[in-house]
């Protein structure tokens, strides 16, 4: 970054992200800056950033062009690259509609697991947002997993819903135990896995805790909730008409899966855009700091 760039933070249930507004690309990301930014104690503190960078001017939204005009350069909280973040993209959307930059209503938005079509019902900085996904993938490996975590070990089942879970199905979600520590996932996956593990309260009704592949336990996950909603839908509890609401510790998520034969997903649920800001020039000896030159509260309506 050479120069103050716009950002919102915000979340989806809880969920939290910072939003970089850079449509012209003119501020690439590095590791380092993506670490200092999400840390909670030398930065603004987040589980992800998002940056918003119109397609045309980044080569890996060029492709899209024609079909989405913005494309979520979506960063974990460790600087590593992600391919699709459920909560985030519906982050990204209120945003983008809140600051005018696109009209409310739907809007395609392009990321590293293909388009996404997304539904902002007005311009606040606050309430539900939708996303629809394609069908999620649960053969993309042969071998069965196994998931441990503080020395208790469970079989997983594999879903792919754009970036990959594993996901274990327990009595309670306590079970999994404090998740300070990644569990580990037998075999090991070659770029990681976020891990859901998942109550089934009664068919329909799911109860999850969740460790993000890059970030840690996180208060909630689209793209999870999604995954134990795939899950479910393969045990024999699946909801009659493929409505799930999935709990956890941030909030409440909603999951419809399509029943026409096609398995799209629906995912819908709160978002809330909190701070607004300028980053101000990092110092070029260290990459960092200072973080912000303003703080502003996002405007109503």
């Amino acid at each position: 970054m050479n120069f103050s760039l716009p950002f919102t933070k915000g979340n989806g249930a809880g969920n939290d992200f910072l939003v970089l507004h850079d449509p012209f690309n003119q501020h690439p990301l590095t590791p380092t800056v993506v670490t200092h930014l999400c840390d909670r104690r030398t930065g603004l503190g987040s589980d992800g950033l998002l940056r918003a960078v119109r397609c045309e001017n980044l080569a890996e939204g060029r492709s899209y062009v024609g079909h989405a005009e913005w494309f979520m350069d979506y960063r974990n909280a460790d600087g590593s690259l992600g391919q699709m973040c459920g909560n985030g993209i519906r982050v990204l959307a209120r945003h983008l509609t809140h600051h005018g930059h696109t009209a409310p209503g739907r809007v395609t938005l392009a990321t590293r697991a293909g388009p996404r079509s997304v539904a902002v019902p007005d311009t606040s900085h606050t309430g539900p947002v939708a996303v629809k996904l394609p069908r999620p993938q649960t053969e993309a490996t042969a071998t069965a997993l196994t998931v441990t975590s503080e020395g208790r070990s469970w079989p997983a089942q594999y879903v792919d819903v754009g970036n990959p879970h594993a996901v274990v199905f327990v009595d309670n979600p306590a079970d999994a135990g404090t998740l300070t520590r990644p569990p580990q996932v037998a075999p090991p996956p070659a770029h990681g896995i976020t891990v859901e593990f998942v109550q089934i309260i009664r068919p329909g009704h799911l109860m999850l805790r969740v460790h993000e592949r890059g970030v840690g336990e996180t208060p909630s996950c689209g793209t999870g909730a999604c995954a134990a909603a795939t899950a479910a839908e393969l045990t024999g509890a699946s909801a009659p008409d493929g409505r799930y609401r999935v709990d956890s510790p941030g909030g409440t998520l909603h999951v419809a899966v399509a029943r026409d034969g096609s398995g799209t997903m629906t995912l819908t649920g709160p978002t809330a855009l909190t701070l607004t800001g300028l980053l101000t020039p990092p110092r070029p000896e260290t990459g960092t700091g200072p973080i912000t030159s303003c703080w502003t509260p996002p405007a109503t309506g």
